[in-house]
């Protein structure tokens, strides 16, 4: 019988970020378009969580149509052919059926023909939770490029007479490309966790197994988005400060060492609170939920993308990003964006520039290895 050695002799692998892409419906919904259907107003909705607009699904839109467009974008960025993904990863709580999950279609509708394919649901975290599973994959060795994408449409499950749910939550999909490099970079330190005590403080109670679809739950309003918004305030302001610090403790690294702080967005009072609490100044945080709402998984991608597009993510640079949500979940992720040795010959990247790309190059490896050095001191 023919035994395999225990003793494996392996060049560390990392991940990085070569492309990125994001997804949006065609519908941008103002603030003002909810006076006419709740008791609320502009002001009121601005004033209580920074959100001005949201982008919001039409009829030949879906969770899928976004994360496909966010993918090709992705993929386009990193002058990749979609044959090459080992792997799709959909981070989302509303794929387009139940079963199959949004991730093989996906997978075909942009012919990655030789990509596994899976949906993770960890509700607004879930973007985080994917990441951090495609990195461990890809420092096993057993994945080369993954395509990971946050996508969510809460806006067809959100009940359009409930004030203190409906202004929240807009549509869209966010799809980084991760590929494996030796180079010490990707991720330094993660955090992934759960508390189901307080799983009923956002859920949609109907539509699963417990309690399928029937006449009765659509009139109780079952399959809608319940929320206790006090609660879940405290619980995210909680979240970010304290699994931020956390995670900056295991990597080794201080406040001072972020670049970028791209946090779940969801409510512009929980992240000023929470930066606040960690030390973390507001030239150093990313948002845009001004213009997108709550859009669950894909809040972190899109801001992602968006970041690199406005130049506030560059090469080299320590971007953490944390999402909380349904579940109760939360994950937090301390990720540099790493120098391909080759870099892709794609437009983004010539507008994301090449020189910025050299001139962080230094620094991006002397960040790395201290990081690496700190993690392998314990």
């Amino acid at each position: 019988m023919r035994r395999f050695s225990t003793v494996r002799r392996v060049t560390p692998r990392y991940a990085q970020i070569v492309g990125w892409g994001k997804g949006l419906p065609v519908r941008a919904m103002h603030n003002r378009e909810f006076e006419a259907l709740v008791d609320t107003s502009d002001e009121w909705i601005r004033s209580r969580t920074g959100i001005v607009e949201r982008r919001i699904v039409g009829p030949n839109e879906s969770t899928v149509t976004l994360a496909t467009a966010a993918a090709r974008q992705a993929l386009a960025a990193a002058d990749l052919d979609p044959r090459r993904i080992d792997l799709i990863i959909v981070a989302t709580c509303t794929p387009d059926t139940l079963m199959p999950a949004a991730a093989p279609l996906v997978q075909q509708a942009i012919g990655a023909t030789r990509a596994g394919a899976i949906d993770v649901n960890a509700a607004c975290a879930g973007f985080a939770y994917a990441l951090v599973m495609a990195n461990g994959m890809i420092a096993a060795g057993t994945h080369h490029n993954i395509l990971v994408i946050g996508a969510d449409t809460l806006s067809r499950w959100v009940d359009w007479t409930d004030r203190s749910v409906c202004v929240l939550f807009g549509d869209g999909a966010g799809a980084v490309v991760l590929q494996a490099t030796d180079t010490p970079t990707g991720l330094f330190g993660a955090q992934l966790r759960a508390d189901g005590a307080g799983a009923g403080l956002l859920c949609v109670p109907g539509g699963g197994t417990r309690m399928p679809p029937t006449a009765e739950t659509i009139a109780a309003g079952a399959h809608f988005i319940h929320m206790d918004g006090p609660a879940v305030f405290k619980f995210a302001i909680q979240i970010l400060t304290e699994s931020t610090r956390d995670v900056l403790a295991q990597a080794g690294l201080e406040v001072g060492d972020i670049d970028l702080f791209v946090p779940h967005q969801a409510n512009k009072r929980i992240i000023d609170s929470a930066m606040r609490a960690v030390g973390i100044p507001e030239d150093k945080v990313f948002i845009n939920l001004d213009r997108y709402g709550n859009t669950s998984a894909a809040s972190i991608p899109i801001a992602l993308c968006e970041a690199i597009e406005s130049g506030r993510m560059r090469p080299g640079d320590n971007v953490l990003m944390c999402g909380f949500g349904a579940g109760l979940t939360w994950g937090t992720a301390l990720f540099q964006w790493g120098v391909p040795t080759d870099v892709p010959a794609s437009d983004q990247w010539r507008l994301a520039g090449q020189s910025i790309v050299t001139s962080h190059h230094d620094r991006a490896l002397a960040i790395a290895r201290r990081a690496v050095g700190s993690r392998g001191s314990r």
